[in-house]
């Protein structure tokens, strides 16, 4: 018999997660399936600001790794990947194990670059909260609850995105008596979305009493924030939500990249370089079409990817991934309270909220029963 083809999962993002469910339910025949991902659970980053609001404990928002691994019957290495060397088909772990692969699929997601962020805002690895690993954020949230219980905080949000605007306001329902700071760069507030949409943010984070700062952090230093205007913002606690780049081992695999690192793929989530690569989600950028990357097409992703790993460990060619043009944007303002947009319509209020509660606790419902069934 002619040896089992070998798939490397990458991360356990929400794709791969979606995948490990369908392998949970049929496993799949004449493939050895290695999955790479270090925690042994996905904080799914949809309900991080309802964490950080106190809506949720941790565990609400998790999906446990172990029993879809166990039910899917694949090997799980908790390793974190060192480089990929795309030509040679082989990965090394961070331990310096190295693994050979006929198909890899990487849904690892963006990270935050501390060398890279260290450069354009010194001071910011020592004295910074970064939110990324979302895992190591979720662990390290509660303390600043706990040293809000010491004394007032004067916090700032650096970054102004879509999670800068929910961990903001987030924060604000939270810890009601701090001091809170929005720092929205250069880029206008709610970017990329419509202009009804933006007026919608702008007057909620005004509502709930948040600074908006139409500057640039250049370093931070402890106690303060320094400021591209020449001035200084009281800080005591730094949240960085900005610089989400690739992982840097991308940069020497040999794939073709975009131009910020992300692996430029063709409408089967394909590698447009080497076919046997995969990626989906944040990690990789559609060339075919004007795409942002967002936990919204990695979650779209997921039902497609697994389809088409499926059909190329079969000897089948893959097919065509087309998400919808418009998606559902729900942004949660912390005190249960949302904003909705789709296409060029938009809404807002407290059913808003509860119905991003529902979409999100039954997406996380769905993958909990695929691990227990």
């Amino acid at each position: 018999m002619s040896p089992a083809r070998q798939l490397l999962l990458l991360g356990a993002g929400h794709a791969h997660v979606h995948v490990l469910a369908q392998m949970a339910s049929a496993p799949w025949a004449g493939a050895q399936v290695t999955l790479v991902a270090p925690y042994d659970r996905q904080l799914y980053s949809g309900m991080v600001p309802g964490f950080v609001a106190g809506h949720y404990a941790l565990e609400d928002c998790v999906i446990p790794l172990e029993p879809l691994v166990r039910r899917s019957g694949i090997r799980w290495l908790q390793r974190s990947v060192r480089a990929l060397d795309a030509q040679a088909q082989t990965v090394t772990l961070d331990d310096g194990s190295l693994l050979h692969y006929d198909w890899v699929s990487i849904n690892t997601g963006p990270v935050q670059d501390r060398a890279l962020i260290e450069q354009r805002m010194p001071g910011a690895r020592e004295h910074a909260l970064f939110i990324r690993p979302i895992e190591a954020f979720g662990a390290l949230w509660p303390q600043v609850v706990q040293l809000a219980q010491t004394k007032p905080l004067r916090i700032a949000v650096i970054g102004a995105g879509a999670a800068g605007m929910e961990l903001a306001m987030a924060i604000r329902h939270r810890l009601p008596h701090a001091a809170l700071t929005l720092l929205c760069g250069t880029t206008p507030l709610g970017a990329g979305y419509t202009g009804r949409v933006q007026a919608r943010l702008k007057a909620a984070l005004q509502q709930r009493k948040i600074t908006l700062l139409q500057d640039s952090a250049t370093g931070v230093r402890p106690g303060e924030v320094l400021l591209a205007s020449g001035a200084t913002l009281a800080c005591d606690v730094p949240l960085v939500t900005t610089g989400a780049q690739a992982p840097a081992w991308l940069l020497a695999s040999g794939l073709v990249l975009d131009l910020q690192g992300f692996v430029a793929v063709d409408a089967c989530q394909r590698s447009t370089s080497h076919p046997q690569v995969f990626a989906a989600g944040d990690v990789s950028t559609r060339i075919d079409r004007a795409m942002a990357r967002s936990g919204v097409y990695a979650v779209r992703a997921g039902p497609a990817l697994a389809m088409n790993l499926a059909a190329v460990l079969d000897g089948k060619p893959p097919a065509e991934h087309q998400p919808p043009e418009r998606t559902l944007n729900l942004v949660s303002c912390g005190d249960r309270y949302a904003v909705a947009s789709w296409g060029r319509h938009s809404a807002q209020g407290r059913w808003v909220w509860w119905l991003k509660d529902w979409i999100d606790r039954r997406f996380l419902r769905r993958y909990r029963n695929a691990a227990s069934q």
